[in-house]
């Protein structure tokens, strides 16, 4: 079995190769009259768009949707949703060395062991070119949390290249869209982009990145207390990510260094009635719940594995051989990632909320 699927009631499937005539997604549980057209699609695709600057890959995709069924007169239908994304700048000759070679660091191995076989045109399926599908899945979740939650908001950044790390003293939310790294400190991405420059042109080399993705005005309830825990989903979501190697909820791995008095939340009524509390070690969610703060979510992305520098590695045959990765490839991938990551918690909040309105229909245990 292979599974190209996510979500529960909110669920997607994935298709199409990173050198085929086309990807795309087919979206199912979408709520009807939901408003959509292309264009509310195309912004989210627009930010993961391959090509639009030189520290991204120069391959030179529109990632033009498509909206081939389950929408009519500009709302949705609450039937299948299939959206196509054509391929239009592929370079699968660039490939043709490594046919029969493994790229250190590349599924080409594993697929090979799995399945026998597999497509070398820029990674088949593990390529990153897949998320492009998970991207356009993202925007039509984003419409319905609008019509249906339009307090929620869903921000992604980066917040990590290499070992160069933003000041959280300088997070500025205006910034994360005035430059090509999303990142909320100006001072730290005019670091990152000499850096990057460096590292791509002279060292022919790549870095990974840490990315954090916010939603802001999650209602205080949605999740479930055990197999199907909002931090559960959400780590699954972001892990599924092409490249990310480790999920962080709230203060991740660092809350192992905190005591119990540190860590805790403490909780205060607010003045409108309603709970407040006095940090956010937890992420905005206790027991698998949300608590009605910020859910706050980062993930590690890995260097990009396709660089210039020879590496080791063997045939099918199983020959040693050096391998040198040519082609058009992110010199951190961690870049194109945040919209991803976006895309990711808007498609597990939407599902979340929709199976909180099949359970409790949205009643709530009352405080004071």
């Amino acid at each position: 079995m292979s599974v190209n699927s996510f979500g529960h009631l909110f669920r997607f499937t994935t298709w199409g190769e990173s050198h085929g005539p086309a990807l795309g997604a087919t979206i199912d549980g979408c709520p009807p009259g939901v408003p959509l057209d292309p264009a509310m699609i195309q912004q989210w695709l627009d930010k993961r768009r391959p090509g639009q600057n030189k520290n991204t890959t120069q391959r030179n995709e529109p990632d033009a949707v498509e909206i081939l069924s389950g929408v009519y007169e500009g709302r949705t239908t609450g039937t299948p949703i299939q959206l196509m994304i054509r391929n239009t700048d592929q370079r699968s000759k660039d490939y043709g060395d490594i046919l029969n070679t493994f790229r250190p660091g590349h599924a080409d191995i594993t697929y090979h062991q799995k399945y026998g076989l597999r497509d070398p045109r820029g990674g088949g399926r593990s390529s990153a070119r897949e998320t492009a599908a998970r991207v356009a899945a993202g925007g039509v979740a984003r419409e319905a949390i609008t019509a249906i939650a339009p307090g929620v908001q869903i921000t992604g950044y980066m917040v990590q290249m290499g070992e160069k790390k933003i000041d959280r003293a300088r997070f500025d939310w205006d910034q994360i869209s005035q430059n090509d790294f999303w990142c909320p400190d100006a001072q730290a991405a005019g670091e990152w982009e000499e850096y990057l420059t460096w590292l791509r042109k002279d060292d022919h080399n790549s870095v990974g990145a840490i990315i954090e993705v916010v939603a802001r005005g999650v209602p205080a309830g949605i999740g479930a207390p055990v197999y199907a825990k909002l931090d559960t989903d959400l780590a699954a979501a972001m892990m599924s990510i092409n490249a990310v190697k480790g999920v962080e909820i709230g203060e991740g791995m660092a809350a192992a260094a905190l005591t119990g008095r540190d860590n805790a939340d403490e909780i205060f009524m607010g003045n409108d009635g309603q709970p407040v509390y006095s940090s956010n070690h937890a992420g905005g969610i206790l027991g698998g719940i949300s608590t009605g703060q910020d859910v706050v979510v980062r993930f590690a992305v890995k260097p990009t594995s396709s660089i210039l520098s020879p590496r080791k590695s063997i045939t099918m045959d199983g020959q040693p051989i050096e391998v040198i990765t040519k082609g058009r490839h992110d010199p951190c991938v961690g870049i194109r990632a945040v919209p991803v990551g976006e895309a990711m918690m808007a498609c597990v909040i939407l599902d979340h909320i929709l199976l909180d309105r099949g359970q409790t229909g949205g009643v709530r245990g009352q405080i004071g």
